[in-house]
């Protein structure tokens, strides 16, 4: 595999915008590009030294507290990242290397395609197999993607309109019940339904999907378009019974990473079916987002933390945390998704904003050093505060929207 020697852009570069078209931010751009693709590619590689071949049980994730690489097994939410980035690195060097590596890591989550324990299966299946059927087709992944678009579909009630997120579970006062827990979180995994819908011609995929996006555009978001982290409903008559958070600061707060969700989710839902409905959400959504960020682009993991009238409850590690980190994993999201959305809306300022992110995000403030940072690409992204859990380390997902953004800038036309 060809490695280029890696080298920091200055910071200066951030201010370039992304349709400037001149020969000089053209060469720019594509030395930005290479130069991102080679530390990815070289650092990828040390992780894949570090976890050896797939087992179902060695996916990567993050760090724990002292430094040491986390791996997680098929059935967390997160195993499809891995192979999903690989996948991306195909893309982005054409590299047989890559190809092999992402078949051989998304095949091993084939048993995943008939679980229904949580709502997570488009994660997990489309970011490997979705991207896998893109970039080298087998027959059998789109088998197993309809296979898998079934299963995530069995958590779908017609009494609530959506698809439940997770089973019971408490709150964190510890005394309100959710038996119906929809998070914002969720909108990422109707993609993979739209995708069965087409090549399985049933519309009953369809259907959930857009019925899922309306109850969540329903009662998710506020009037400002900021959002709910979870909506609990109850069972027998479909009402919201509690609108509340479990990974932000406080219920009425809002967590970025969810903000993050709502972008890419509303603005795919716009991509798939023109309703401008779901363009108005994303475009809303974005600008409270856009509005909230401070200089350099990167959120804080809730935008209300500290602020007067935002309290956390009960045993939220929140309470007692104070401090006001930063999410990368929320950046690289938005990232994706503005992109996405700047061309969907012909909008040169959202595709601006994508771009100052993405070099944000590869400055040396987030993007690691190679061999350091777990072997991950990003630093400084949050999993969970209020669980004590992930707090200011590499995550999976943060790298996989990343390269799925780098993957978007590079295909921009000027």
């Amino acid at each position: 595999m060809k490695i280029f020697k890696n080298k920091l852009l200055p910071l200066s570069i951030v201010g370039i915008m992304a349709f400037s078209c001149t020969p000089k931010a053209e060469k720019v751009k594509a030395e930005f590009i290479d130069q991102n693709v080679a530390f990815a590619s070289a650092q990828t590689l040390k992780m894949l030294e570090s976890v050896g071949e797939p087992t179902g049980k060695n996916y990567p994730r993050t760090l724990d507290p002292e430094g040491k690489l986390v791996v997680t097994n098929m059935y967390d939410w997160t195993p499809g990242f891995f192979p999903g980035s690989l996948w991306y690195l195909y893309e982005l060097t054409g590299d047989s290397t890559w190809r092999n590596q992402a078949a051989k890591w998304t095949e091993s989550l084939e048993p995943l395609k008939t679980f229904t324990g949580h709502h997570d299966l488009g994660f997990m299946m489309y970011c490997s197999y979705g991207n896998a059927e893109r970039l080298a087709p087998k027959p059998e992944y789109k088998d197993i993607l309809i296979q898998s678009a079934q299963s995530l579909s069995s958590r779908y009630s017609d009494v609530t309109k959506c698809i439940k997120s997770w089973n019971y579970r408490k709150a964190w006062n510890d005394t309100t019940e959710w038996f119906y827990p929809v998070i914002i979180d969720n909108m990422m995994n109707l993609e993979m339904l739209f995708y069965a819908s087409k090549v399985s011609g049933d519309k009953r995929y369809y259907d959930i999907a857009v019925s899922h996006a309306n109850t969540t555009l329903k009662n998710h978001f506020r009037d400002d378009f900021s959002t709910y982290h979870v909506v609990d409903y109850d069972t027998i008559t479909g009402v919201v019974k509690d609108q509340a958070t479990c990974q932000g600061y406080s219920d009425n707060s809002t967590w970025s990473r969810g903000q993050a969700w709502a972008i890419y989710g509303y603005t795919m839902m716009y991509r798939e079916t023109k309703d401008s409905s779901y363009l108005n959400a994303a475009i809303k959504a974005t600008d409270f987002y856009l509005k909230n960020l401070p200089e350099d682009l990167v959120p804080l993991w809730d935008f209300n933390v500290g602020q007067e009238g935002f309290t956390p409850e009960g045993k939220s590690y929140a309470v007692e945390f104070k401090e006001k980190l930063r999410d990368a994993s929320a950046a690289a999201v938005v990232c994706s998704g503005l992109f996405e959305l700047g061309q969907l809306t012909n909008n040169k300022a959202y595709i601006d904003s994508a771009t100052k992110m993405l070099k944000s995000l590869a400055s040396p403030n987030y993007r690691a050093t190679l061999g350091r940072n777990g072997n991950f690409i990003l630093m400084h992204s949050v999993g969970s505060i209020p669980h004590k859990n992930e707090i200011d380390v590499p995550l999976t997902y943060a790298d996989y929207y990343f390269l799925e953004a780098l993957t978007r800038y590079k295909k921009l036309k000027d």
